[in-house]
């Protein structure tokens, strides 16, 4: 059985899929959600679910070796990034080099790099003009948004579009795609 870690930091939604998606999965399952907001809606939204979420606050992801060792004990096979707001850097990235996937709102390159998450990517998107937008599911390693692209998926960005509008189109990009393709993904590791 392959083991997987989501981390999160917002409401949840993308957490939930996935949750809901290996949940009877012969051969994947979930084997923690950490969060590192206490704010974040991710806590009720699996809660629900009968899913308690873990919290680490900000200072364990300065140095992050608490959570590395925290991953391995739990047998930890892939790290699965879903709107995770904080930088992984070392040791994890070293534990899991190749093995930390995230998902981004945007066609990387493009509107990728420090900041650009959530609503200032569709800001950007409009605001450069593109013609199309989508979403990026990639390796994680020391450039921010910067690995191996697994998969993209697009959609069109309309004229009247606001950054409200094509986070709707985007956001069902994500929970059709995001679990198929951690789950490819996971096949060949």
């Amino acid at each position: 059985m392959k083991r997987i870690a989501i981390l999160a930091s917002g409401s949840g939604t993308n957490a939930e899929n996935l949750v809901r998606y290996f949940a009877d999965h012969p051969t994947i399952e979930v084997a923690t959600v950490i969060c590192n907001r206490r704010e974040a809606g991710v806590y009720a939204r699996l809660r629900a679910l009968g899913i308690e979420v873990e919290h680490w606050g900000k200072e364990h992801w300065v140095d992050q070796t608490a959570v590395t060792a925290h991953l391995q004990q739990l047998g930890v096979d892939l790290v699965v990034l879903s709107g995770f707001l904080a930088v992984v850097r070392e040791p994890l990235l070293t534990a899991y080099r190749d093995r930390i996937v995230n998902i981004h709102p945007s066609l990387l390159p493009r509107h990728g790099g420090p900041g650009m998450y959530g609503h200032h990517v569709h800001e950007q998107v409009l605001a450069d003009g593109d013609t199309q937008s989508g979403i990026t599911i990639h390796l994680v390693n020391e450039q921010v948004d910067g690995g191996r692209i697994l998969a993209q998926f697009t959609c069109p960005v309309l004229p009247d579009d606001t950054a409200d509008t094509l986070a709707a189109r985007i956001h069902p990009l994500e929970y059709a795609h995001f679990p198929p393709v951690i789950e490819d993904y996971l096949s060949h590791i």
